[in-house]
């Protein structure tokens, strides 16, 4: 596995996790002093992004891919950009300093103004942080399963998230550079496609036109050496 994206990836997570808890927690005690019959559309929609969060990516953690991950951090940022939206139409442009001893009314009597001014302000603050890092994850689950295709892996999609590589690095080896991936099974086999031998118990090498393939023992129980060899050096 590529130890730096895990990681990365492993860091990320736990920030999203973070802010979801925090924006489930502001929801929560605002569905106990609004519900049933105050604010009920926003109320009950603000809980909905941060639970599916936290229960989703618990999923993840545990097992994943990159087409699964993909699929699900997109309908998560649906929801997130969602809530950040009405959020910012609900507050709008309010300075909370300004509504002095005001108060608001709730299903169990009032609560200050500001107070609640303030943690709609947070609500939309971290909304549109966690929709912003949710993005960020999804471009480089797509760029880097889309590098590692290019590299070989024509199968990335479909295997543990793990085996992703963070930018400069080869698919599923720690540390290991491009350069160092091609090298290690051939020009032909890093840049044009192919797996491992015994890769799901299989050999697949994309053959170029003209060439003939020359695959030589690994050294050292490495595996082994294939190169694209043009067919009038044979």
């Amino acid at each position: 596995m590529t130890l730096l994206f895990r990681n990365l990836r492993n860091y990320g997570y736990i920030a999203v996790f973070l802010l979801s808890a925090a924006v489930l927690g502001i929801s929560a005690y605002f569905a106990s002093q609004f519900l049933p019959h105050l604010h009920h559309d926003f109320t009950i929609y603000s809980l909905i992004p941060p639970a599916w969060t936290i229960f989703i990516f618990l999923i993840l953690l545990w097992n994943s891919t990159p087409r699964v991950e993909a699929f699900f951090l997109f309908i998560s940022i649906v929801l997130w950009l969602t809530m950040a939206a009405w959020q910012t139409d609900i507050i709008g442009n309010t300075q909370c300093d300004s509504l002095g001893n005001s108060r608001v009314d709730t299903a169990k009597g009032t609560m200050s103004a500001k107070a609640y001014c303030d943690l709609s302000k947070v609500l939309e603050a971290f909304a549109w942080t966690t929709f912003v890092v949710l993005t960020l994850f999804f471009i480089f689950i797509i760029h880097l399963a889309s590098k590692s295709v290019a590299m070989g892996r024509m199968f990335i999609w479909q295997e543990n998230i793990y085996e992703l590589p963070w930018f400069g690095q080869a698919p599923g080896y720690p540390g290991v550079s491009y350069a160092e991936y091609a090298s290690r099974y051939g020009a032909g086999y890093g840049a044009y496609g192919g797996y491992p031998a015994g890769y799901g118990g299989q050999n697949v090498v994309q053959q170029l036109p003209g060439h003939s393939l020359v695959i030589q023992p690994g050294m050292n129980g490495m595996g082994p050496h294939v190169q694209q060899v043009p067919s009038q050096m044979m």
